[in-house]
């Protein structure tokens, strides 16, 4: 199966450099014109089977101008959602050291298995991302599918896929950018607790 993930377009909150996480924000005029291009180059590369969407608003407004091109139906799926940070949502990096210098002291973010009060560890994403990847190996076999989703989406699947979890934290898709990874049906990718390597 191909799997083309996109990264829904920018929003106020990314302009800003904010945490956004399950914030549930629009489009920006920016990322409205980022996904209207890229529905435009989408319909030259198909056909596609499906396309899919985190239930979130940003990547629901990102999906309707593909669907639109595509003329495919947009299908949610909450497994791949972005990861909410808890306390740290709409806070910009130097708002969340000051505010929570003892968490950030940690690194907290950058924890595997913790996450700021409220938020979502990075294990427990990798989890849901990992069985909805699974599903949607058995759901459509061989097919091109198109998923709208969010950075930390696009970065773990990108792991689990071949890439390894070794550049995790530097590799990031730009708002409106995409990702091309192939899922083996006989080989579905397998969730491990801990990257392997990594503390």
């Amino acid at each position: 199966m191909e799997l083309v993930v996109i990264r829904h377009g920018e929003t106020r909150a990314n302009a800003e450099g904010r945490y956004l996480g399950a914030l549930d924000l629009p489009l920006n005029d920016r990322g409205r014109e980022q996904v209207v291009e890229l529905a435009k180059a989408l319909a030259g590369e198909g056909p596609f089977a499906c396309l899919l969407s985190s239930p979130l608003l940003r990547a629901r407004q990102s999906a309707q101008p593909i669907a639109r091109e595509l003329a495919l139906p947009v299908r949610i799926e909450p497994a791949f959602r972005e990861r909410h940070v808890g306390l740290f949502e709409g806070l910009t990096q130097t708002e969340a050291r000051e505010r929570y210098p003892a968490l950030w002291a940690r690194n907290i973010t950058r924890r595997w298995d913790e996450a700021p009060p409220g938020g979502e560890s990075l294990d427990a994403v990798i989890a849901r991302v990992s069985q909805g990847l699974t599903a949607l190996v058995h759901r459509h076999g061989g097919e091109r599918v198109l998923l709208v989703a969010h950075g930390v989406v696009a970065k773990v699947i990108r792991a689990l896929t071949g890439a390894g979890f070794a550049d995790f934290f530097s590799w990031q898709p730009h708002n409106g950018g995409r990702l091309v990874v192939r899922l083996d049906p006989a080989r579905p990718p397998v969730y491990c607790h801990r990257p392997v390597g990594q503390e």
